[in-house]
């Protein structure tokens, strides 16, 4: 029995050892802070009041503890107050002084300190520019916070309720969402400051650009496409082609040949565009304009440079060829007018003309002869002109067959009476100023009869006076 009273005693007297006195007065600690952050490099205060008459000393709980009862060890237990510049989860009670009775303890108050580590928004993407539709992540890096579980608050445009986690995900971007983005942590009581604002700018959706170094395919050869997309601050794109309707496939390493910098090569002909993508899910452009392609005949690889060339050539070959016809047709108008006016100098100089024509000593004359029959046949005599040099020298005689046709109507069982007729020009010495044509006419065939009287001799000489003066073309 005895023994059983001392094990009781000593339970009862290790309970108020640990756990303290449990009479309670009826009232309430109130714990107070000047501030729940504490500053870099700073402190706050905590103030308990217990609303009673007596005189009570204080004891101050951090957590986490052991036990309910176990206290913080502070300067002077005393004082109402409690300067720290630990973070933590603090307590409150009073005690009456000499005594075990106190009040109840206080409501928790958490007291956050503020850490030095930098901490920072960042585009997940490697592009700053962002168009309206496109998917968006953007990340809350604490530098130095490994080994922590961290709670994080976002500041953001156009939002209500900021997300708790580290990554802030916005699908299909808007205009609004434009503006300025910050961060910070907490980890238990500890709390990151609040990061740069990192700025966001949305803008409309793009339309891809097209253009081709060539619009028609030489033989053999190729043309280039470069497609890009503006402004082009963007990045990160990747473009995709097309070729007439077929809008859902794009062309492979089949249909033309790919090169870095949005550019390929291609061979065939037809209605080419294209557009940008980027990201996951891919964000797509919109599609370019068409660009039409078609073959020709020019020759592969030949050098451009040659082109101006070739056209100064075939310039200067035209024009040439332009100025001999040209000459051509002024020769040819002024051969016609020249036997023209030769056969109306022959018709005045007929032998039988009875008009005597004198003759410039100095002047060469050119005697022209129409063939009968033919008017497109000129035939000429040229007189030298007389040098000068005495009588004595031997006169130049210069002899010209002439064809005389019929002029008449053909006659039915009658052949056209044709004759040659030689003609002598002989030029006379210095001093003479006429010269003159002999013309024999040989003999015919058969003499006409007139009146049984028979014809003159045929081979009687003809002469006429021929005047050497300048043709009436000159």
């Amino acid at each position: 029995m005895g023994h059983s009273l001392l094990c009781l005693l000593g339970l009862f007297l290790l309970s108020t050892v640990i756990h303290g006195n449990t009479e309670e007065l009826g009232v309430k600690a109130t714990l107070t802070a000047d501030r729940l952050t504490i500053p870099a490099g700073g402190s706050v205060t905590l103030t308990c009041d217990v609303k009673h008459s007596a005189d009570f000393e204080y004891d101050w709980f951090r957590e986490p503890r052991l036990y309910s009862n176990q206290k913080i060890v502070v300067a002077d237990e005393s004082k109402r107050e409690l300067v720290t510049s630990e973070g933590g989860i603090y307590n409150c009670r009073g005690r009456i002084k000499g005594t075990n009775s106190g009040s109840e303890e206080s409501d928790s108050v958490i007291i956050q300190e503020t850490v030095s580590n930098r901490i920072d928004v960042k585009l997940q993407h490697s592009w700053s520019q962002i168009f309206t539709g496109e998917t968006i992540t953007l990340r809350c890096e604490i530098q130095g916070g490994e080994g922590k579980v961290w709670k994080y608050e976002w500041t953001a445009p156009n939002t209500n309720s900021p997300p708790t986690s580290s990554e802030y995900r916005i699908s299909r971007v808007s205009v609004s969402h434009s503006g300025d983005y910050r961060c910070r942590g907490s980890s238990d009581y500890l709390l990151t400051g609040w990061s740069d604002a990192f700025r966001l700018t949305v803008s409309y959706k793009p339309k891809a650009k097209l253009r081709a170094d060539n619009t028609a395919v030489p033989v053999g050869g190729s043309v280039t496409l470069t497609c890009s997309v503006n402004p082009s601050s963007s990045s990160g794109w990747k473009y995709y082609w097309y070729r007439d309707e077929k809008s859902s496939e794009a062309l492979t390493t089949q249909d033309a040949v790919f090169h870095s910098n949005g550019q390929i090569s291609v061979s065939q002909e037809g209605l080419y565009r294209c557009r940008g993508g980027r990201g996951n899910p891919v964000y797509y452009t919109e599609d370019s304009q068409e660009v039409q392609i078609n073959t020709t005949v020019t020759v592969s690889g030949a050098d451009s440079s040659s082109s101006p060339v070739w056209l100064m050539v075939g310039l200067v070959c035209g024009v040439s060829l332009i100025i001999i016809l040209l000459l051509l047709l002024y020769r040819c108008r002024q051969f016609k007018y020249s036997c023209f006016t030769r056969w109306i100098q022959s018709e005045s100089h007929s032998p039988g003309s009875s008009t005597n024509h004198g003759v410039n000593q100095n002047e060469t004359h050119e005697y022209n002869s129409l063939h009968p029959g033919d008017a497109n046949l000129c035939e000429s005599i040229t007189l030298e002109e007389d040098t000068g040099t005495g009588a004595d020298e031997p006169r130049d005689v210069t002899y010209s067959v002439i064809t005389l046709q019929n002029f008449g109507k053909k006659r039915k069982h009658h052949k056209p009476e044709q004759s040659a007729v030689y003609s002598e020009v002989q030029t006379g010495a210095a001093e003479d100023s006429l010269m003159y044509a002999e013309v024999k006419q040989p003999k015919k065939e058969k003499a006409k009869k007139n009146k049984g009287k028979s014809s003159p001799a045929a081979d009687a000489a003809v002469y006429s006076e021929v005047t050497s003066g300048s043709s009436l073309s000159q």
